[in-house]
């Protein structure tokens, strides 16, 4: 597998197409892309914040004298880290799934920018979110959020210039719905968080087997460069590495659904040493829940809303064995 140096900021892939990318990659650290042709511009996707949204503008205006002006926005995903900066580039025409736009405006962004007030209140599930979004991030300005006003389904064609991107809907899976960017001419595939490259994945909706064919969806495309969601820039290797995951985590976790065993001990039973490398450990809790979901486990308001508490203890668990045992088994 060849990935890119992991490095801050623009990455130039070549011919106007550049991606962005912000180590370490866990928790609201996103990547985001620029496509340039004939004095058009078409990003893809915003950050976790305004701020962070700025800064990434400025560095590509910095680079690339056609940026001074985006005239296209695609968001892949409903998640904050891909969205909440819209409103740097709300003049631009802002395309997602029709899904995606609603998902988005269900989003309250108070409950994040108010976590440092609220978060001790929350149990172990405010303390998690504290920890990995609510101290790190500076939420202000995130009050209204900028909503794509060009809506498809399913699968839409865009023209950036004399530059063709396809934009195809290869959800539910991480999200309701999970748009990648093609460019056919210049091979290169922007995935969203398809691909989480050397991180743990975190399945918020599935089911496992659209994740895995979306996997085979990218591979088939045969890209030469690939832009993660999270995580270097890579190639189709880190997809097959992502499609392999997802596969050995649903015939581990699906022997002790048979086993009757509850989704927080499968998380802690399951032998993840072959993906020890990888940041964000904690998600495999995540990924077993909504296994146990697909599979009819009927999980309380209050399980599914204590399910970043339940990564949190997992999280502390793995971080006292590492201090017990003086090495680190999951190295972040």
């Amino acid at each position: 597998m060849t990935n890119w140096p992991f490095t801050q900021g623009v990455h130039d892939i070549g011919n106007g197409v550049y991606g962005y990318v912000q180590p370490d990659g866990t928790w609201g650290w996103s990547n985001a892309g620029l496509i340039v042709s004939d004095g058009e511009t078409m990003l893809i996707d915003t950050l976790m914040s305004i701020p962070l949204t700025r800064e990434m503008l400025d560095n590509f205006r910095a680079r690339v004298s056609d940026a001074q002006k985006i005239d296209k926005l695609v968001n892949t995903h409903a998640n904050p880290d891909h969205f909440f900066g819209n409103k740097v580039v709300a003049d631009a025409e802002i395309i997602a799934t029709t899904k995606t736009r609603d998902d988005m405006a269900g989003f309250n962004p108070a409950m994040l920018r108010n976590l440092p007030q609220t978060y001790q209140h929350m149990g172990d599930a405010g303390e998690f979110l504290y920890e990995t979004m609510g101290r790190r991030f500076d939420f202000s300005g995130v009050d209204e959020l900028v909503l794509p006003n060009r809506l498809f389904e399913r699968r839409m064609t865009v023209s950036v210039g004399a530059k063709s991107v396809e934009l195809v809907d290869l959800g539910p899976a991480h999200t309701a719905s999970d748009t990648i960017a093609w460019l056919p001419e210049d091979r290169v595939v922007f995935t969203g968080d398809l691909l989480f490259n050397e991180g743990h994945p975190i399945m918020w909706a599935g089911p496992v087997e659209n994740w895995i064919a979306a996997c085979e969806y990218i591979i088939a495309l045969d890209p030469e460069v690939v832009v993660p969601g999270h995580g270097p820039i890579t190639d189709t290797d880190a997809v097959a590495n992502m499609k392999s995951y997802f596969e050995y985590v649903r015939d581990e976790a699906r022997k002790r659904w048979n086993a009757g065993m509850d989704f927080e001990a499968a998380a802690r039973d399951i032998n993840m040493t072959e993906f020890r490398g990888w940041s964000d450990p904690e998600r495999i809790v995540a990924n077993v829940f909504s296994l146990y979901r697909q599979w009819g486990a009927k999980f309380s308001p209050e399980q599914q809303r204590d399910l970043f508490g339940a990564m949190g203890r997992y999280h502390k668990e793995l971080a006292a064995h590492a201090d017990n045992c003086g090495h680190d088994h999951h190295a972040h």
